[in-house]
């Protein structure tokens, strides 16, 4: 039988903060999710740190808080991640997500968020962490490319996978086309391994993840979808 709630007993709604440094494409896709009921909760807080970036109007014209820490504006890496975190904070949310976040975080600002730091990077890791990862491949003749979902740890881009959606590497690609072929799987499959955060789906057992209580596999789950 199902349980149904009463005005005062309502389902908890689970929330994530944003962080990105530009257009938020990314952003976007995870915003339409939430529309949907398909990302498993609400964006409750975007936050840049570049004047400009077009992921604040996108949120503002969304009715969703927002905020600009300009890491410009700060002596210090440490500076500014403990007023990044304190920012953060006053959403409370369950996730925070990276969407295109051009800053490398300190060791103390990820320990603050163990388990609960999203990011996606445009390669198939452990493969071409780091930057150029679309010329890396073609200079490498890959024939697939790819996008993973990762929680974030202290190592650059190698934190635990949580989900991967390969691409083929067609003959005439250049670093552009195949990083437009990319950036659609990433709209798909980030919104996916939120919902599963979000949901309860995914879990840490003795520092190892898991989803739906089984060991995902190293290079995290396999997107299933159509590239």
């Amino acid at each position: 039988m199902r349980r149904g709630f009463t005005s005062t007993e309502m389902p908890e709604t689970k929330s994530i903060a944003v962080l990105l440094s530009g257009r938020g494409s990314n952003f976007e896709s995870l915003l339409k999710a939430s529309r949907t009921d398909a990302l498993g909760g609400t964006v409750s807080l975007v936050i840049a740190n570049r004047p400009g970036a077009g992921g604040l109007e996108i949120a503002q014209n969304a009715g969703i808080a927002t905020a600009l820490i300009d890491h410009k504006r700060y002596a210090s890496r440490e500076a500014f991640d403990r007023d990044l975190a304190a920012a953060i904070e006053t959403a409370s949310p369950d996730l925070v997500v990276l969407a295109g976040f051009m800053r490398i975080l300190t060791p103390e600002f990820v320990a603050r968020f163990e388990n609960r730091l999203m990011n996606i990077h445009p390669s198939l890791l452990p493969l071409y962490p780091g930057l150029n990862t679309h010329q890396r491949a073609l200079d490498n003749g890959d024939t697939h490319a790819g996008a993973t979902v990762h929680y974030v740890n202290g190592e650059l881009d190698g934190g635990p996978p949580v989900l991967q959606a390969k691409v083929p590497v067609h003959p005439d690609d250049d670093a552009a086309s195949l990083a437009a072929r990319v950036l659609r799987v990433e709209h798909q499959i980030y919104p996916e391994a939120v919902n599963w955060h979000l949901t309860g789906r995914l879990s840490f057992e003795d520092g190892v993840l898991h989803k739906d209580r089984q060991p995902v596999p190293l290079a995290g789950c396999l997107w299933d979808g159509d590239a």
